[in-house]
């Protein structure tokens, strides 16, 4: 039997980028951990988020994972690529990708960025984009993720706040998603920005990097396992906005996390 694929987010946003894994890799079995309990990880520490991602990255080795994706920008912002250099398995984050496609995309090397406060403050979007030659505007909209997660994606609440936060938005051809939950908001973005402005959704360009580097399991059924660090009804609830949860959900406590570091380090 094949090992499974790990992956890991603050809480729900990652399922946007398994949700995109699975339909790239329909027989593959994936693990997911949502660190719910310590949610979110936008507003917190550079060096907690980096300890915090080696943690969970150490406990999915225990599940003997075959690679391991970091599917939450902040983190992808704070952990890689040290993460990548520890771990003895392949790692990949959500924000390499999403600059690779953008370089792609556009036409006149005019990005524009997304994301959380930390992922935007880190400026690892905008270092990246700049050293290819592109110029970038960016702009944290930390109330996205509620606007998402309480349901609201598709409300005259959400039209408002996304008019609000791309008000000062200067001439772009293309923008990055940069959070997982921001595909969600796609059509009301796309409907705000105008149809000249590509899109470029971190989960979907994620997923083409790793269904690329891995091959899908020949017979195999696509089993999912979800280990929640928080309440598994309010995850269980939450994730019914990103597209539902399959599988089995597993209550994991932090402590169990901190140990896997402590034993890995």
């Amino acid at each position: 039997m094949s090992k499974p694929i790990g992956i890991f987010d603050s809480g729900v946003g990652g399922l946007t980028v398994l949700k995109a894994l699975r339909g790239k890799l329909p027989h593959s079995d994936f693990v997911y951990v949502g660190d719910t309990a310590r949610v979110p990880y936008g507003r917190k520490p550079k060096e907690m988020v980096r300890g915090f991602a080696n943690e969970i990255a150490c406990f999915l080795q225990t599940l003997d994972v075959s690679a391991i994706v970091v599917a939450c920008n902040t983190a992808s912002a704070c952990a890689l690529p040290d993460l990548a250099e520890r771990m003895p398995i392949p790692v990949w984050g959500v924000i390499d990708p999403g600059v690779e496609a953008a370089r792609r995309v556009t036409r006149t090397g005019h990005v524009g960025v997304i994301g959380t406060k930390g992922t935007i403050a880190s400026g690892v979007y905008q270092s990246k984009l700049n050293a290819l030659g592109l110029t970038v505007w960016a702009q944290a909209c930390p109330l996205f993720v509620h606007l998402v997660e309480e349901g609201l994606s598709d409300s005259s609440e959400a039209e408002v706040l996304t008019r609000h936060y791309l008000s000062a938005m200067p001439q772009i051809d293309t923008l990055i998603l940069g959070c997982t939950h921001y595909p969600v908001l796609a059509p009301v973005i796309q409907r705000v920005v105008g149809s000249a402005v590509a899109l470029v959704s971190s989960a979907e360009v994620t997923a083409d990097v790793v269904s690329r580097a891995l091959a899908d399991s020949p017979g195999g059924i696509g089993r999912v396992t979800h280990y929640v660090t928080g309440g598994v009804p309010a995850y269980q609830h939450t994730a019914e906005v990103i597209g539902g949860v399959d599988g089995r959900v597993i209550p994991l406590d932090v402590a169990r996390l901190a140990d896997a570091g402590v034993i890995a380090g």
